[in-house]
């Protein structure tokens, strides 16, 4: 089967590592040439095959690196406009991109940021079969005022193609009971939630999860170390599920391999109460896009062309567009 031409949608993929290395490189390659950056050259830091990155070294590969390459207008716009194009040559035609409102000192505001990247947006949908949508996403190590902030920036922005909220960052930091106010405000705009959910054993309490579940997220991302009663809730709302095979598996945030992953249980040979929308995650840090996701799953659970099809289109029911783009969707993609 050929999965670079299945349509797909992707529904949890982040701006920044969503950033190919070559693309990275290629920023670092203008700025060294103008004296403008003295990190390191990005195929040297993140040299070609290494993915395994895990909780220790994944998020300082953000904060410590690629944040320090893409600093400026120019860079964001290249940066975005070559992940949209990635996307696009993948096979993907809807496409969720989150990203966490970033003010670059000397360079723009939050709001510029945010706006930049919607002008990419909406170049690209002008011009091709994939559409893309934006996800504001609030930092677990953020606090209160800062989460508001995002959330009034999305609401300002809802029509200009800004359709929800995630909750995002290192699992292991923060205290994600303080954001119920950010998270009422966003279900009063309107806005649609998706949550990173139980993505680190050691953070993973039920006081946690029950409190994120209390948000009442539409959708929640990697779904990893959930007790059995909070499966039986999860099941019970029909929430949608965003998981991520590749990052799990090399960043050691299950036990195994790619056959051990909780994909089985919760599609269940299609039988599964919940959706599930595969997903890349940072295909630029974990280097599998989402074409080789679909033949991951295929190859590891024995999915054939029928339910390989079903499990495409399945993501229609969860996306947070309009119902206009869910039949356009329906148009689009594989029924058999």
């Amino acid at each position: 089967m050929d999965f670079k031409a299945l349509p797909k949608i992707e529904l949890h993929a982040h701006l920044s590592g969503s950033i190919s290395r070559q693309c990275l490189h290629e920023v670092w390659v203008q700025k060294k040439k103008r004296g403008e950056t003295e990190l390191e050259d990005p195929l040297i830091v993140m040299p070609e095959g290494k993915f395994d990155y895990n909780l220790d070294t994944f998020f300082p590969l953000f904060s410590k690196y690629i944040y320090g390459l893409c600093n400026d207008r120019d860079s964001l716009i290249y940066t975005t406009n070559s992940v949209l194009q990635d996307f696009a040559s993948d096979g993907v035609v809807y496409l969720e991109l989150r990203t966490t409102p970033r003010a670059i000192p000397s360079h723009m505001t939050k709001e510029d940021y945010v706006s930049t990247i919607l002008s990419c947006i909406s170049a690209s949908n002008a011009t091709s079969t994939l559409k893309t949508t934006l996800i504001l996403s609030i930092d677990r190590r953020n606090d209160l005022p800062t989460a508001q902030e995002a959330i009034t920036l999305a609401t300002k922005h809802r029509s200009h193609g800004i359709v929800g909220i995630d909750l995002c960052g290192d699992p292991t930091s923060g205290t994600v009971s303080l954001f119920a106010p950010a998270f009422a405000s966003a279900r009063s705009a309107g806005l649609k939630t998706t949550i990173h959910f139980a993505e680190a054993p050691q953070t993973t309490t039920p006081d946690e999860l029950w409190t994120m579940l209390s948000y009442q997220p539409d959708r929640i991302g990697h779904v990893i170390n959930v007790p059995e009663d909070v499966k039986s809730e999860i099941r019970r709302r029909k929430i949608g599920l965003e998981l991520c095979l590749s990052c799990n598996v090399h960043a050691r945030m299950i036990t195994g391999s790619f056959g051990d992953h909780h994909f089985g249980e919760w599609w269940d040979g299609g039988r599964g109460e919940c959706v599930v929308a595969l997903s890349t995650d940072d295909v630029g840090v974990f280097g599998s896009s989402l074409s080789n996701e679909y033949s991951l799953i295929a190859q590891h659970f024995g999915l054939g062309r029928q339910e390989i099809c079903e499990l495409a289109r399945g993501a229609i029911d969860v996306i947070f567009g309009c119902e206009e783009e869910k039949e356009r969707l329906r148009g689009l993609m594989w029924k058999e």
